[in-house]
């Protein structure tokens, strides 16, 4: 069957089925020639593995999908993933947006193959998925299977914010799985009026059914603290950079919190880790070992798996804690430094707690809050680090109340030297925080709850979440009534006004009733037309075997056909506005299928056996009343090994001298699948 332009692209697309002509069952390409056609009783059938070929296609698609919207809401924690890895592999490497760049070019190029053949289905054609295709859809299921995999077993608190997520993405998926829905009506109402099993009509629309009902109905299982009456909305939580600008610089670094400091951001908090030395010196190190954020591996090669903590203050002052920051770029900002800023990242050195309170100091109101590392069993200070790390405090210039003391430790202890530390715990039950005297919880962002955080508000307790980079969940934060945050990022949320996501309840309803109306109004528009549509055809092809004209409009021109039994060939009566009558072949006289392969954007003239035909258009002829898709295989298999002097045979034994024939084959509608009408002109 010669195809169109834009049908020939998708199939070659999709089948590398670059020519014009019938498409070759089983995937036969203009690669292959053979293909992977089958013969059952001598009838060439379409390969039943194109089918599981289909299946392959949709399950990667969704397994791909979901796999990429994980990952991207993951990207809150990318730089907690990398340390993972670096903690596995000895070596700093941005794996997370590896796989986010792969995830995304897996479902990109699955969903361009479903795409292409969502519209080979709307146009009619067969699918015969390209062997190439079919390992490169393999590959992109198994990734992202076991992508999956390695990561929910790594990291399975990652589902957690996934599940967050939907708090403010519920509408807009809703909303996008509403349109997708609603798109696919037209291929499923297409090929729901080409069947011709009630059994498989049933079940297709059963299924697409379901999906609306589904899709119309889920907004009722979501919930958004983000769905708020007006004015209620409370003010935006403050910020506590962690390890300072981790972004913008060296982390836990001088230049780290001074960047912080200088920024703009209100009442800026900072937060960082802090490690006892072994000649009892606090100073600020996140990891246990120095290896990623130190050059210990040069200056103490034999020592550089050793705890930090093991290490003299001396020792750790002679440490560069600034040009990693450079070479790995953990978050990818290194490049965005001038170059001052970049000389001086290069330079830092190990940061003291004392250096960190007395710059805390120097800004009145600037919280510190840290976690206390405990030292290793045989460290000097292993049963004073506390007390230590308190002397300290008391030797800077920092006001105690502008410390959030977070160790559990021995914490009795510290309220009895200082009572006016801002106590601070872990997320606990109530009644554990009042009787520890806590003012603030600190918890980690996947325990966010908007009834918890009210049931401290309402004990006088403010809630801090950990850690926060994303203005989402930022956002999400804001909605739920969040104190403070914790974040990677201040100079980015500090620039928000107001959540990304923000309705009040009565607007969402009208958006979630308007969106599911508008789309099953379509749907219902699309079922219409398809079903008018078959009944017109039908009516069409009626009138054509009755004797009446019908006007057909091709690819080149407007054919005027007209089907007359072959004992009224002489002397028909026209409608005045048709073309002259001339003598006419009917379909129903011809004995076999006439199918033509031409061109179908150029007028062809042909000469075969001394008879000359023009073709019209793309298509062809064929059997009288045909809906067996494997008689038209076997049919179009006969056609091409006997080529085209039997019909044209057949049409000459009909007519007598000069004739003319003119055929409107039936309509797309009754020419069962992979076939459309166009009209044929042959000239004796």
């Amino acid at each position: 069957m010669a195809v169109g332009g834009m049908v020939l692209c998708l199939r070659g697309l999709y089948g590398c089925q670059w020519y014009r002509g019938i498409p070759q069952p089983g995937g036969a390409c203009c690669c292959n020639k053979v293909g992977w056609t089958r013969r059952w009783w001598g009838v060439q059938t379409r390969d039943p593995r194109e089918g599981a070929s289909l299946a392959l296609l949709l399950s990667a698609l969704c397994l791909t999908l979901v796999f990429l919207y994980f990952w991207s809401q993951a990207s809150n924690d990318y730089n907690d993933f990398d340390w993972k890895t670096f903690s596995s592999l000895g070596f700093w490497f941005p794996w997370s947006v590896v796989l986010l760049a792969i995830a995304a070019s897996s479902f990109a190029y699955v969903a361009v193959l479903a795409l292409l053949a969502v519209c080979l289905l709307s146009e009619g054609q067969k699918l015969y998925l390209h062997w190439s295709h079919k390992i490169g859809i393999a590959v992109s299921l198994v990734f992202s299977v076991a992508a999956t995999a390695v990561v929910s077993k790594m990291w399975a608190d990652e589902w957690k914010t996934l599940v967050l997520s939907f708090q403010v993405t519920a509408p807009y998926l809703h909303l996008g799985g509403v349109l997708l829905a609603t798109a696919l009506g037209w291929p499923v109402a297409l090929h729901f009026f080409r069947m011709h099993s009630r059994v498989r009509r049933g079940l297709v629309l059963a299924v697409y059914l379901g999906v609306l009902a589904v899709l119309y109905l889920s907004p009722l299982g979501m919930y958004s603290p983000c769905i708020m009456e007006e004015g209620t909305l409370g003010s935006a939580p403050g910020l506590i950079g962690h390890r300072g600008m981790p972004m913008l610089a060296p982390e836990n670094t001088a230049m780290s919190f001074e960047k912080a400091l200088e920024a703009d951001l209100g009442d800026l908090g900072l937060e960082t880790d802090v490690t006892i030395s072994v000649d009892g010196v606090p100073f600020l190190m996140h990891d246990p070992t120095l290896l990623r954020t130190t050059n210990v591996r040069e200056v103490f090669p034999d020592r550089a798996c050793v705890a930090a903590a093991l290490f003299s203050w001396s020792e750790l002052e002679t440490l560069n804690a600034g040009a990693w920051f450079l070479s790995d770029d953990p978050f990818g900002t290194a490049a965005s430094l001038g170059a001052a800023d970049r000389e001086r990242a290069r330079n830092q050195s190990v940061c003291s707690l004392r250096t960190l309170l007395d710059l805390a100091a120097a800004r009145p109101g600037t919280p510190v809050i840290f976690d206390l590392n405990p030292p290793p069993w045989d460290h000097p200070y292993r049963d004073g680090w506390v007390q230590r790390t308190l002397e300290v405090i008391h030797e800077s210039s920092i006001r105690s109340q502008q410390v959030l003391w977070l160790p559990q430790e021995q914490r009795a202890l510290v309220q009895r030297m200082d009572p006016e530390l801002q106590q601070t715990s872990g997320r606990r039950p109530l009644e554990d925080l009042r009787r520890n005297c806590i003012v603030k919880v600190n918890m980690d962002y996947r325990d966010l709850s908007t009834e918890l955080i009210r049931e401290y508000a309402a004990a006088n307790i403010t809630t801090n979440i950990y850690v926060v980079n994303q203005p989402w969940l930022y956002s999400l934060a804001w909605c739920a009534g969040v104190r403070s945050v914790t974040t990677n990022a201040p100079h980015l949320l500090g620039a928000l006004r107001t959540p990304l996501f923000l309705m009040s309840p009565g607007l969402y309803n009208l958006m979630w009733i308007l969106t599911d109306v508008v789309s099953f109004l379509l749907v219902l528009l699309l079922f219409f037309f398809h079903w008018w549509r078959k009944r017109s055809l039908a009516c069409a092809k009626a009138a054509l075997e009755q004797g009446t004209y019908t006007k057909s409009r091709t690819e080149m021109s407007t054919v005027w056909s007209m089907s007359v039994p072959h004992a009224q060939r002489e002397g028909p009566s026209v409608p005045a506005s048709a073309p002259a009558a001339e003598p006419i072949l009917t379909l129903s006289t011809l004995t076999s299928a006439v199918l033509l392969p031409l061109d179908s954007f150029r007028c062809t003239k042909e000469k075969y056996n001394n008879v000359k035909y023009n073709v019209i258009g793309t298509t062809m002829l064929h059997i009288h009343d045909y809906d067996d898709y494997d008689d038209y295989v076997m049919i179009c298999d006969q056609i091409y090994q006997r080529g085209f002097a039997q019909q044209l045979a057949a049409a000459d034994q009909v007519a007598d001298g000069d004739v003319e024939v003119r055929v409107a084959t039936a309509p797309v509608g009754d020419l069962g699948e992979g076939m459309g009408g166009q009209d044929v002109l042959f000239q004796q």
